[in-house]
């Protein structure tokens, strides 16, 4: 870039966006690259603090920010992902529709571990809505080499922010407990969970009722596999009393138990397992006394099709834990999933 006095850049063309801000009123673009100065525009380049501008001079392995910006935004896309053109050197990443938001953290960290590019993102497997910004990027001088962008590129290959769409599964219902199936009491758990799963668009296909009995309960979550199910959640005997047999039940039915507990308050004794392909919840008492719950963290990776593991659920931890405010905000609580 050739630097000039502002006095001598009438005719010339911006070769960045030039920011204008005004303390709580207002900070944005003043010129947009590609701008022709004026004569006229000098006393307000003085406004702005400036008595130089930069005329771009093309140099071989060097790249503008904007463009600088673009090439990284093609790389860090994955599924789901609109961006638009560069704004002072900026490029924000938008949700292409509702879906859950999943950020490759340990490519994010490897860009951000360069010098001279920076990629910020909304916090990873956080619920966004269709438009809403999920990242932002830049180049952080006016100028970068090539090869630093080309290292980003590499380090990003096929994307490092997916927003995927969340499906609508046949959700079946087993409920367990003496009490409810000889009518001694009546059940809340399945109305809480039509009314819960509602929220994502989701619907209750069939409940069954079952005493506490592990082989009784696990030839009815064998039958609504049969009958199509692709999501059980149980409700009923999660505790460690003797007499709470679902996990067994779980268990008897063939399914592979990723976990029996979990770093999440509300919800520290929900089972986790699958029946090949198929997640099966086993959800106890507390989730359906709270607003959010290990539910909430869990639901949205079955119904985008992410494998729930034991190294995402020891993840869990850090945020898992949820004092639920006297006056709660969900559904934009960020119990478990940051700010």
């Amino acid at each position: 870039m050739k630097k000039i006095r502002i006095e001598e850049a009438v005719n010339c063309v911006c070769c960045h966006d030039m920011t204008r801000i005004v303390p709580g009123e207002f900070k944005g673009r003043a010129y947009r690259r590609g701008h022709v100065i004026t004569k006229e525009d000098i006393p307000e380049l003085r406004r702005l603090g400036k008595e130089h501008i930069y005329i771009w001079e093309e140099t071989g392995g060097r790249l503008h920010e904007d463009e600088a910006a673009l090439r990284m935004a093609c790389a860090a896309v994955g599924v789901g992902i609109d961006y638009g053109e560069p704004a002072e050197g900026k490029i924000m990443l938008r949700a292409q529709y509702d879906g859950l938001c999943v950020i490759d953290e340990a490519r994010l960290k490897a860009v951000n571990m360069l010098s001279d590019v920076m990629i910020a993102t909304r916090s990873n497997f956080r619920l966004v809505k269709k438009g809403e910004i999920v990242a932002g990027l830049r180049a952080i001088p006016l100028v970068v080499e090539q090869s630093l962008i080309e290292q980003v590129e590499a380090i990003c290959s096929d994307g490092l922010v997916d927003v995927l769409p969340l499906k609508r599964p046949k959700i079946s219902v087993v409920t367990t407990g003496n009490e409810v199936y000889h009518g001694l009491i009546q059940d809340k758990f399945g109305p809480f969970l039509q009314s819960k799963l509602a929220e994502y668009g989701c619907a209750v296909a069939e409940q069954v009722f079952c005493p506490d009995d592990a082989d009784e309960i696990a030839r009815e979550i064998r039958k609504l596999i049969g009958n199509g199910a692709e999501l059980i959640l149980t409700t009923g005997g999660m505790s460690v009393d003797p007499d709470d047999v679902t996990p067994l039940g779980i268990r008897q039915a063939g399914a592979a138990v990723v976990t029996y507990g979990t770093p999440i308050l509300p919800g520290a004794m929900t089972l986790v397992a699958y029946l090949g392909e198929r997640a099966i919840l086993g959800l106890p008492g507390g989730v359906m006394f709270s607003k959010v719950s290990a539910l909430d963290l869990l639901l949205p990776f079955v119904l985008a099709d992410v494998a729930i593991t034991k190294e995402r659920l020891a993840g869990f931890g850090l945020g898992g834990l949820c004092l639920q405010c006297e006056v709660c905000h969900y559904p934009n609580c960020t119990f478990g999933i940051g700010v």
